[in-house]
């Protein structure tokens, strides 16, 4: 993907411009290493790629010139907005749906426009999946974007509103954030469903392992790349035997969101959705954030916003984005303590046992509310909601591909694999039996 470099003209712009396209054709080498290839315009996918970022730019921009309303209708459910353009036409699915989940994420409109619709190229992520599905990267690898049959489109916008009201009810939930659903129409060609989703994996900088987990045994070992290697390899359920993800005081709260997110994927009658996993060591500096009360008060903040409680449904749900005088708020951490500020003359510990709540009724109300939506102390990282920090590592986890449903060949497909793998476990299994397995394999894998 090499690009020959033409001499600028004499002075600094040229220089600069010269030294720009190498950083760039090093950083074009560097993603050919790790199995993302830039979509340029020798790429197979560069005319679908442009379209979905001038589509995409359209759609956005009509969300920013109408802003959706506090309080989301039936009507925004089944929405559909066409715009046409040059080449093709594009239609949006329940806009105002995902624009009010966009904001409830802390996300601007503006900044999601620009990083799915900057000048630069898409990336093209080369999975392992079984999956047909073409998948791309935004260049700042901020969000996904996935190609999709007809069948699970009209799926996901038939459960969105049960969908929607699970994220009201556990904020932190740790399921896939689905912003954006929207269909390509190009004259003489088959018409393109695509999802826009926000990447577990983000930021990646420094991510050394990453994991696709379903709780079983057959078909889910990847030969991991070479030692030294560069090359991407999202590895599964046996290639993590023997390992743990150690998070001490924070493993209660995973067992739970695990148990309340798969729970949720019962009740849909889905199976076969992956546990996504990744883990990073944490910096020197990182370890030691939760001593400073002034981290704790801002991560206090990211996490806990009255507006996001389903009793203020009315209210923007931003995690980030909470009034001044919540700070002082006491938190209940799951494992029984609160945060509490240090008081006069004794020991500057930002994390003490708290055994009764002081503060006003509100107060206390927020607290039951924070417990009832299980949710957690979040870090003061990017993406907070796929980001859990043990003593040691940094995890990203996340839960994916939700859209397989036990259909009648899915049962068949059960009964086959019962014969030819009789003391195995495997994928194709009940609802509720791929529920209680996956919530047993944390179990067992957590410290």
């Amino acid at each position: 993907m090499s690009q020959m470099e033409m001499p600028g003209p004499p002075g600094g712009l040229g220089v600069t411009g010269t030294v720009k396209r190498r950083r760039w054709g090093r950083l074009r080498q560097q993603w050919k290493l790790l199995g993302l290839f830039e979509i340029d315009q020798q790429h197979e996918f560069y005319s679908l790629t442009c379209m979905m970022k001038e589509g995409l730019a359209a759609a956005i921009q009509n969300t920013i010139d109408n802003p959706p309303t506090n309080e989301l209708s039936d009507d925004d459910f089944r929405l559909e907005v066409t715009q046409i353009h040059k080449d093709f036409t594009m239609e949006t699915f329940a806009g105002p749906v995902f624009a009010s989940l966009r904001v409830s994420l802390g996300m601007t409109e503006p900044e999601y426009q620009k990083s799915l619709c900057s000048e630069n190229c898409y990336l093209q992520f080369i999975s392992n999946s079984k999956s047909k599905a073409d998948f791309f990267l935004t260049n700042d690898k901020r969000f996904f974007l996935k190609t999709q049959n007809k069948r699970e489109i009209r799926f996901l916008l038939a459960n969105l509103k049960i969908y929607m009201e699970h994220l009201r009810k556990y904020p932190h939930s740790l399921l896939v954030k689905f912003l954006g659903v929207h269909r390509i129409k190009i004259p003489h060609k088959r018409k393109k469903y695509f999802i826009v989703m926000q990447s577990v994996f983000y930021p990646d900088d420094r991510i050394n392992a990453r994991y696709d987990i379903k709780g079983c045994e057959v078909s889910r070992w990847t030969e991991p790349a070479p030692e030294g290697s560069q090359v991407i390899v999202v590895l599964k359920d046996l290639n993590f035997e023997g390992q743990y993800i150690t998070l001490d005081q924070q493993r209660p709260w995973l067992l739970r969101q695990v148990e309340l997110d798969t729970h949720f994927l019962q009740r849909l009658n889905v199976l076969d959705y992956s546990f996504l996993l990744a883990h990073q060591p944490l910096h020197r500096d990182e370890r030691h954030q939760c001593l400073s009360f002034a981290t704790l008060i801002m991560r206090t903040k990211k996490s806990v916003n009255p507006g996001s409680s389903p009793i203020h449904a009315g209210l923007a749900t931003v995690p980030g984005a909470v009034p001044e005088d919540d700070s002082t708020l006491l938190l209940s951490e799951p494992d029984g303590c609160c945060l509490r500020q240090p008081q006069p003359g004794n020991a500057p510990s930002p994390v003490q046992p708290c055994l009764e709540h002081a503060g006003t009724d509100s107060d206390s109300a927020e607290l039951q509310d924070f417990r009832a939506q299980n949710r957690r102390l979040l870090p003061n990282f990017k993406n907070p909601l796929h980001v859990i920090d043990g003593p040691e590592h940094r995890y990203f986890i996340g839960i994916i591909d939700i859209f397989t449903v036990y259909s009648f060949k899915k049962r068949l497909e059960h009964l086959w694999k019962r014969l030819r793998h009789p003391r195995q476990t495997f994928s194709t299994v009940s609802p509720p039996a791929y529920c209680l397995r996956l919530c047993q394999w944390v179990q067992d894998h957590t410290k």
